[in-house]
């Protein structure tokens, strides 16, 4: 089954109650490492984002991911409005029109979403950031897409995924952003941003998998 317009919307929603109901826990990630605002930040701009929810009840899948990204990007401070904002940005630009997706479009649109935050934080794989568990979740997208696994299965395989991309940010020295003026001090702690990419890859499977959620 493909993920339709409602999904989207769905996932959205869940993705705005996780990250409020893990601010406190982001927040006391990057307080350890960053500047101790990453979940609040989030919180505010996806709370923002649900706001606008209502009005895309018509809108097409690409818009709704447009107006995701740049209500996150005017509304959520430091580091992550920009890129979580050029990742929804992307990813609409790339499902524009669309009111359904096939696995094919859903690689797509998170290859895009990749390309931008790559782009914009001009960070790469083993930096400790949000990349640590976006990238490997991507390629276990495409190895369960080639292994022709329903979308659901393919969202599964993403999150366990970043779960283990994220958690594998623990033992890695931060080279990018705030973290890295610690140098190796950053050693022993989660990557805040790997964490949060992690809580929305998991609201997304979550709405493919209602069954499955919060087991």
């Amino acid at each position: 089954m493909p993920v339709t317009h409602e999904d989207i919307l769905h996932w959205l929603q869940q993705s705005a109650q996780v990250l409020h109901e893990y601010s406190a826990f982001l927040t006391q990630l990057d307080s350890a490492i960053g500047d101790a605002d990453h979940g609040i930040n989030m919180d505010r701009g996806f709370t923002a984002v649900n706001a606008k929810l209502t009005g895309l009840s018509d809108a097409d899948i690409g818009t709704m991911l447009k107006t995701v990204g740049t209500t996150l990007v005017s509304t959520v401070g430091g580091a992550s409005g920009p890129l979580y904002g050029t990742a929804f940005l992307r990813a609409g630009m790339v499902s524009s029109g669309k009111q359904s997706l096939e696995t094919s479009d859903l690689i797509t649109l998170f290859d895009a979403a990749l390309e931008g935050v790559k782009v914009r934080g001009k960070a790469q794989a083993g930096e400790k950031t949000m990349l640590d568990a976006l990238i490997p979740a991507i390629e276990a997208g495409k190895q369960a897409a080639a292994n022709q696994l329903s979308i659901a299965q393919v969202l599964q395989n993403m999150t366990a995924a970043a779960e283990a991309g994220m958690k594998n940010t623990i033992e890695m020295v931060a080279t990018k952003g705030r973290a890295s003026y610690l140098g190796e001090r950053s050693v022993g702690h989660q990557d805040p941003g790997a964490t949060s990419c992690w809580l929305i890859l998991q609201a997304f499977s979550d709405t493919m998998t209602p069954d499955a959620a919060h087991e």
